[in-house]
C-alpha cells in the first residue's frame, strides 16, 4: 500500500544537507568561548540571520572585543595566523559568512549556499 514511498528519490531537503555535510572544513571542530555563537548559526533554518551586537554577546556571555566594533576587517578577514579555535570558526564552521554594519552594530551572517 505505501510502496510509493519507498520508491521516492531524494528531496531538495535531503540533498541541501548532504552538501552541507560535505562542504564543512574536514578535521575542524569548533569549540572555546566562541562556540554558543556557532551553535546558534549552526542549528538556524533560516539562510540569513540578522544579530545585533547586544544579542551576539548576550549568546556569549561576554562583551566583543573593541576591534570587532570599530574593525570591519575583523568579521571578514580572519586571522589565520591564531593558534587553536578562531572566533571566525564560529561562522565559517556554520557555513555562513559575516558581513557587519559597523554604524548600525549588527552582523548578517549569510549561509553560503
Amino acid at each position: 500500500m505505501l510502496d510509493w514511498m519507498k520508491r521516492r528519490g531524494p528531496t531538495a531537503h535531503d540533498l541541501r544537507e548532504a552538501n552541507a555535510e560535505t562542504a564543512r572544513p574536514q578535521g575542524r571542530v569548533m569549540s572555546g568561548q566562541y562556540l554558543l555563537l556557532y551553535k546558534y548559526l549552526e542549528h538556524r533554518y533560516a539562510n540569513t540571520v540578522v544579530l545585533t551586537f547586544a544579542e551576539i554577546e548576550d549568546l556569549l556571555g561576554f562583551t566583543l572585543p573593541e576591534e570587532a566594533r570599530v574593525h570591519h576587517e575583523w568579521w571578514t578577514n580572519p586571522a589565520a595566523n591564531v593558534a587553536g579555535p578562531n572566533y571566525s570558526d564560529s561562522w565559517i564552521l556554520a557555513s555562513r559568512t559575516a558581513r557587519p554594519n559597523l554604524s548600525a552594530l549588527t552582523v548578517v551572517f549569510q549561509r553560503a549556499l
